[in-house]
């Protein structure tokens, strides 16, 4: 998605247009911005007023904090937020997404939602869309193959090659090369500073989550903890403590007393509850 910039044009709703609601007063999304602004805002389903750049910007930038279920944080009764429900299709229409914007919402939604609720791959044979329920398990059976050949085909979760050995297995398959390219990349990615956390100087570039396994990296911005946008638990990047444990000993923007934790050599298991 493409952001405002100085060679975009600012988006504007069409006062026209019989399937808003539209209001003048001040944007509850942008609270920097006079209470006079003439600019046209609509009316959220929850009351609250909207320019399309700002509930653009602000859901791009949920997705990228790997939030995907939207919800207003316009502010009432002081610091709480109104937290109610806003629906993609209401998001696309105020949000006055172009073409390419509703392709980058619509594919990070999927690939969000994916992550959350399963693990999925592709059938290297039929390129079907192939759930693993069982986590700790590599060896995989597609059901559409099976059912069209009349016999089991199983293949690796890792190395997406038919299964040999036997199986099951959580480390891998017994073809050649079958590796793990998650724990590779532990091992081997390279080391960054955090500018904003004191004597932070060589962190792995690239963790897993401590709960839920999945990659993340950190963008070198604020303090050392870090979001994962899968289970949504917050750790510390530096020394992968969960951060509630973590800030016990140390201020978010200082070194852990432990240090920087070496790099990971296995990825969890999310047990989903």
């Amino acid at each position: 998605m493409s952001i405002q910039g100085q060679d975009q044009v600012e988006k504007k709703y069409d006062p026209h247009d019989a399937t808003m609601k539209f209001v003048t007063r001040r944007n509850d999304l942008d609270p920097t911005c006079d209470s006079d602004d003439d600019d046209l805002k609509a009316e959220m389903s929850c009351g609250h007023a909207v320019t399309p750049d700002t509930l653009t910007m602000w859901c791009r930038s949920k997705l990228d904090e790997g939030i995907y279920k939207f919800r207003c944080p316009a502010l009432v009764e002081g610091n709480k937020m109104c937290n109610k429900p806003l629906s993609y299709q209401e998001v696309r229409r105020l949000a006055d997404l172009s073409t390419e914007e509703m392709q980058y919402f619509e594919d990070t939604i999927a690939r969000l939602a994916a992550a959350e609720y399963s693990d999925i791959q592709t059938c290297p044979w039929c390129k079907t869309s192939v759930e693993r329920t069982d986590l700790s398990n590599l060896c995989v059976r597609c059901t559409v193959c099976t059912a069209d050949q009349k016999k089991a085909r199983l293949f690796c979760w890792q190395c997406r090659r038919e299964w040999k050995g036997p199986g099951p297995r959580s480390d891998r398959c017994d073809n050649d090369d079958c590796i793990n390219g998650d724990l590779q990349l532990l091992q081997t990615c390279a080391t960054v500073s955090l500018p904003d956390v004191k004597g932070v100087t060589s962190c792995p570039s690239v963790r897993v989550c401590p709960t839920c396994g999945m990659k993340v990296e950190h963008n070198r911005q604020y303090c050392k903890n870090i979001k994962c946008p899968r289970c949504h638990v917050e750790f510390c990047f530096v020394c992968l403590k969960l951060k509630r444990e973590c800030i016990k000993t140390s201020s978010p923007y200082e070194m852990c007393p432990s240090g920087v934790a070496p790099r990971q050599t296995s990825i969890p298991v999310w047990q989903k509850k």
